[in-house]
């Protein structure tokens, strides 16, 4: 043993509070996003704390407890899937390190377009591989990267539809907002030498491996062999017009195997998801970075799931950071959440194994609700387990709201 023992990250804050103190200013202010006053953000982790949950007492519980679901028709063990998201310049591990860590915890990783890493790479370390796309470039362009993915294993097609193009992209910050580095020629390196010299553990753990800080989005490739940089990735992307549904539509058809539509709140997008044939629907808010003072996902959920029934998967994202926060999700009728922030924390604090401590915090905390809540399974989980306060739940699409009757909206 050496002379320090490694203390384990116990919960996602802790992770945050580790990554803030290692990652230079303009990296960690890139990890934390969100958009104009950060209001959709703060309301997204409050949504959370306004739902209690009831404790039962004196249950005879197995000595096991079941977390298995599944994940656009995968089995996972845990229901945390790491979300899609671009993950530059955190930690050399990287993507690699992440699909790693969530193999580990039994669990699956979708790859966000513009990620530091190729799909084929991820999908090598985690056969639970999901590819994320965007509209970006034309429909040959994307469907070249569609086949692309679709020949390295992707298991599943995840595509965003809450984040979308120049209309959306670069959301200002009262708390300012990152500038991205067009490759690192030489002005950029002395431009950005205060910053590594400033944090030089975060500096440090890529000098040992002979690397620099990956600035490049390989999965945002037209197929003619050149890796455009992240920043050029950026600006096609902004350059695209904004998807409709005939686009979900062609996408659907063209990749032909599960797909999400993610970045649904209201129950007619979500029928207008299935009928374009979603598999999936992903009821998010984009953790806060795309339409400020946008409500939580959590107030939509319950009237997202009436709409889609069984026709369609339901996951949930933007907000979570414990498992009680799992256990609320899983209880309102979602089948598993996705984690953006909290992995990007673990992975910045310690990389893979930052990761996995990350996804551990969560099977136990998991486990020690369902424990309170007296339920073997997430399975034996409803609206019943939680205290609800009136007019949480927003009935979408007019300025009313509706109470929640065993877990059902109101009409």
């Amino acid at each position: 043993m050496g002379l320090f023992k490694h203390k384990a990250i116990e919960t996602v804050e802790e992770a945050n509070r580790r990554a803030k103190k290692i990652l230079p200013k303009d990296v960690y202010t890139a990890l934390l996003a969100g958009s104009d006053s950060g209001a959709t953000m703060r309301g997204n982790l409050s949504a959370f704390e306004e739902i209690g949950l009831i404790p039962r007492v004196g249950v005879e519980l197995p000595s096991k407890l079941d977390m298995k679901t599944s994940f656009m028709g995968q089995p996972i063990e845990l229901p945390v899937v790491i979300a899609p998201a671009a993950a530059q310049a955190m930690h050399p591990d990287a993507e690699l390190g992440v699909a790693r860590a969530a193999r580990r915890a039994g669990t699956a990783i979708g790859l966000s377009n513009f990620a530091s890493l190729p799909f084929e790479d991820v999908a090598r370390e985690n056969a639970n591989a999901f590819a994320h796309v965007y509209l970006s470039g034309d429909r040959d362009i994307v469907a070249g990267r569609v086949e692309r993915f679709r020949k390295a294993g992707a298991k599943g097609l995840i595509f965003t539809l809450d984040l979308s193009g120049g209309r959306t992209a670069f959301q200002p910050r009262d708390w300012g907002s990152p500038v991205y580095p067009d490759g690192l020629d030489l002005a950029a390196m002395i431009r950005y030498a205060p910053m590594a010299l400033g944090n030089p553990s975060w500096f440090f753990r890529y000098l040992r491996r002979g690397m620099i800080p990956g600035l490049d989005a390989p999965n945002m490739s037209k197929g003619d062999g050149v890796v455009p940089t992240l920043v050029g990735g950026l600006y096609e992307w902004m350059a695209t017009p904004v998807p409709t549904w005939d686009d979900v539509a062609w996408l659907r058809e063209l990749w032909g195997g599960p797909f999400m539509v993610k970045g649904i709140l209201t129950p007619d997008d979500a029928r207008r998801a299935v009928d374009a044939g979603a598999t999936a629907i992903g009821v998010s808010n984009h953790g806060g970075n795309n339409l400020d003072t946008t409500p939580s996902p959590l107030r939509f959920l319950p009237g997202v799931v009436k709409a889609v029934g069984d026709q369609a998967e339901v996951t949930f994202d933007s907000g979570i950071r414990r498992g009680a926060d799992v256990v609320k999700a899983l209880a309102l009728g979602a089948q598993s959440v996705m984690i953006g922030r909290p992995w990007f924390y673990g992975l910045s604090a310690d990389g893979e194994r930052g990761v996995y401590e990350v996804l551990e915090s969560f099977r136990i905390t998991i486990e020690r609700t369902l424990v309170g809540l007296g339920k073997s399974s997430i399975h034996d989980l409803s609206a019943d387990d939680l205290v609800v306060p009136p007019e949480y739940f927003l009935n979408l699409g007019s300025s009313r709201s509706a109470g929640i009757v065993r877990g059902e909206a109101a009409a």
